[in-house]
């Protein structure tokens, strides 16, 4: 998934497109400078950026979700992107060769599909494979001889053969050689263009070494490279590595920050100090727990897995625990702000500078500040928020509107949540107590810290 042909987000430029062709084809498509029928099921975070990078290379593209509000904030560009993509979308809509539809009999008119849907955990952590088994069941109840079926949406080790490869077989459709079928998991980094997925090599395992090589061909236009692995069990491991490595550095990082401070040091002094080796050491940095859609989410899924095994990953499971409970612990913390100001949780008013879960987005998918929202709320606390990118916040019922100038009105406390991209601080120099969770070179507050 990338944004290589048309990086200024202008219209891409196209050659003559043939006529949906099959996937068997697509080799040789490519070297030719044909394209192919792609439809990309899910539209969320990571599909519209798919789709949209798919039809900059010049494939013809369907979009395919079920929920017709998202289609129409998708019509209307009320989406969550990056600026270049914005420019992508403007393109597509006014182009012929992409097209939204809530229709999954669509995909029957695709050389490919590319599955893009979310996959949640419940509230008991467990995996949420509602969204991912509807898709691929209706993906494959709709497939047709030749068509290339490629499954992005992280899952447990097996899923491609489980819920693709499997009943493809029992509707006498042979993975490899009727159809194809591969495992290649997205990599988006929400709201960073540094890491568009145009500079991000892609993982790819197909159930067949062919099925790989299509893939391959699909892709390669949309990545800075493309790794292939041996088996999509591979690739699926590959990407709950990722993000398991992540997490777990995650809660270290946290836990590193607290003992800074017991030792009354400057946790972003240390880590940029740790930061100078040149080998050995990548920086994390701690904050008010882990939010999106990867973090709190994808090592469940192993973890669940594992479980069920009766196999043990002591390590994860209490990494999964510390992030789950750092929320809880910076409510504690602001609460005893608050106190050692003389003040107690009831009536003080308390500000939480930024609710989406991290820089540069709207998302509040699995956002820490909600939790904290909420605890302090339970304890009396009038609980304000100020975030540029969420003029609206219904949580539990309540709304709540983004304070558009937090200088201008008093706080007993202001948690410094998240901190976008040229958001001023200096109203904050001197004012009100400040309890910063993030602990970043970026955030530069003095006088009044706690």
């Amino acid at each position: 998934m990338g944004d290589e042909a048309s990086g200024d987000g202008g219209p891409p430029v196209r050659t003559a497109l043939p006529e949906p062709t099959t996937a068997a084809s697509l080799p040789s498509q490519a070297q030719h400078g044909r394209r192919a029928t792609v439809a990309v099921v899910g539209l969320g975070y990571v599909g519209l950026p798919t789709a949209l990078s798919l039809h900059a290379a010049g494939h013809l593209v369907i979009g395919v979700d079920t929920s017709e509000p998202r289609l129409g904030d998708i019509r209307s560009r009320r989406v969550d992107l990056l600026p270049s993509h914005h420019g992508r979308l403007s393109a597509a809509l006014h182009d012929t060769g992409f097209r939204l539809t809530a229709d999954p009999a669509a995909v029957a008119g695709a050389d490919a599909v590319i599955i893009c849907v979310p996959t949640p955990v419940d509230e008991q952590l467990v995996p949420d494979l509602h969204a991912l088994t509807a898709a691929c069941s209706s993906a494959v109840a709709h497939a047709t001889r030749g068509q290339l079926l490629v499954l992005t949406s992280t899952s447990y080790v097996g899923t491609t053969r489980d819920l693709l490869a499997e009943p493809l077989t029992a509707r006498e459709l042979r993975p490899g050689t009727d159809v194809f079928v591969a495992f290649a998991p997205e990599r988006i980094d929400p709201g960073n263009p540094a890491h568009s997925p145009d500079r991000t090599p892609r993982v790819i395992g197909g159930v067949t070494p062919r099925c790989t090589e299509l893939t391959a061909s699909l892709l390669a236009g949309t990545a800075s490279s493309v790794h292939r692995v041996d088996s999509p069990e591979a690739a699926e491991m590959s990407k709950l590595w990722e993000n398991t490595f992540r997490a777990v550095n995650i809660a270290l990082a946290n836990e590193l920050a607290e003992n800074c401070l017991a030792f009354g040091l400057d946790p972003r002094h240390v880590i940029e100090a740790a930061a100078t080796k040149p080998y050995g050491f990548m920086p994390f940095h701690p904050g008010a727990g882990a939010g999106g859609h990867c973090i709190p989410c994808d090592p469940h899924y192993m973890l669940w897995q594992l479980r069920a095994r009766k196999a043990a990953s002591p390590l994860v499971e209490a990494a999964m625990t510390a992030i789950a409970e750092r929320p809880a612990l910076v409510a504690k913390k602001a609460r005893e702000a608050l106190a050692a100001r003389g003040l107690g949780t009831t009536g003080s008013r308390v500000l939480i500078l930024g609710v989406a879960y991290k820089p540069g987005v709207a998302d509040l998918r699995e956002s820490p500040a909600l939790e904290i929202m909420d605890r302090l709320a339970a304890w009396g606390v009038t609980v304000e928020y100020a975030d540029p990118l969420v003029p609206l916040l219904d949580r539990n019922g309540v709304v709540r509107r983004s304070i558009h100038d937090p200088g201008a009105l008093d706080w007993d406390l202001v948690v410094v949540h998240t901190v976008h991209p040229g958001a001023g601080l200096d109203w904050l120099d001197g004012g009100p107590a400040v309890l910063d969770v993030t602990h970043r070179p970026t955030v530069a507050i003095s006088g009044a810290a706690v």
